[in-house]
């Protein structure tokens, strides 16, 4: 963590209390949850200090306008240099025939397996986050870069919106969008995750319904251009839900899309196959402008540990997954979106 990083990490509860009060006084906020909603941090917008923190959310609401006065890194002037150094197939093969074997004994019907990978770069995190190009940018000073292209909720005018990505490939492989839609392992994949993000909406709003299902998005990578399939679904919030928009957020974690379906075993699951600690990464952040929401799985991340520099990535593991295919996903998955 950056020396003097002047935001206190709060427990999972003051951060409920925190979003609750400001809601309700309609005061603008950033805030930022971990992966198992445990801690994070919760900013208000005259509080925000861009030597510590940045974002930048592409949607109808819109955070204040930020400079870019720190320097960026001289060597940005040079081509990207990014090597990974991922974990062999040998190691990562006893991580997915664990979930596999969880799966077929009917604990899960689909896990999200993520693993840590560190690349070598001559990109600094503050780099990753002024060059890149993301639905959602967030950077913490020496601490992470988030450039992500998946929505968590919207709320807007009372209603709750998901946007659940699962499925991608490859945009240069021929025939692609009409292979990955077609592909029965995607179908289901897909199809799981939409089912538990309508029930978790179900649990705070009413009137839930899948508004669209399975279109297909490109995202611009470093690597390749790729295609993603997402869904939307929303529902209407009950009058009144800024004195409870702390809790209605956290009914919703660990966000369904990077974890699977049924929820809670399925956390257990992840916890023993992954043998690392997630910490922010698939984690939410989000900024609420005094009326309406936007937030983010915090996704495409990149922390810094010590002098290293981690990437974290994965993808969601069926009964119909193959070994070969699944790792291929986690490698290709370490990309940043640059423009």
């Amino acid at each position: 963590m950056a020396k003097h990083f002047p935001y206190i990490l709060l427990n999972r509860q003051r951060i409920i209390e925190q979003i609750n009060q400001l809601a309700v006084l309609g005061i603008p906020f950033l805030f930022i949850v971990d992966y198992k909603a445990e801690s994070g941090y919760v900013i208000r917008q005259d509080e925000m200090d861009e030597r510590f923190i940045r974002f930048q959310f592409n949607s109808s609401v819109q955070p204040i306008n930020q400079s870019t006065n720190l320097p960026l890194n001289q060597l940005t002037t040079e081509p990207i240099s990014w090597q990974t150094k991922p974990l062999s197939l040998k190691d990562y093969q006893p991580k997915f025939d664990y979930v596999v074997a969880q799966i077929r004994l009917g604990n899960s019907f689909l896990t999200n397996l993520t693993q840590p990978t560190e690349v070598q770069t001559n990109l600094t995190l503050l780099d990753l986050y002024e060059l890149g190009s993301a639905k959602y940018k967030l950077w913490l000073n020496g601490m992470f870069t988030v450039l992500s292209p998946e929505t968590f909720v919207r709320i807007h005018q009372g209603v709750i919106s998901s946007f659940p990505m699962k499925g991608t490939i490859d945009a240069a492989v021929p025939n692609a969008e009409e292979l990955i839609l077609n592909d029965p392992k995607e179908r289901a994949e897909h199809a799981t995750i939409v089912d538990l993000i309508r029930n978790d909406l179900s649990l705070v709003a009413e009137q839930v319904e899948v508004k669209r299902y399975r279109y297909v998005e490109k995202l611009h990578t470093n690597k390749a251009d790729l295609l993603q399939v997402s869904s939307e679904i929303a529902g209407r919030l009950p009058n009144g839900y800024h004195r409870q928009l702390g809790e209605i957020l956290f009914a919703l974690l660990p966000a369904g899309s990077i974890c699977g379906a049924p929820k809670q075993k399925t956390l257990e699951i992840i916890d023993r196959a992954e043998g690392y600690e997630r910490g922010f990464y698939t984690g939410i952040c989000g900024w609420f402008d005094g009326e309406n929401l936007d937030s983010a799985v915090m996704i495409r991340f990149a922390e810094q540990q010590d002098d290293r520099f981690v990437f974290k990535s994965g993808g969601g593991i069926t009964s119909q997954s193959e070994l070969e295919k699944e790792y291929e996903e986690l490698i290709q998955k370490i990309y940043v979106p640059i423009r």
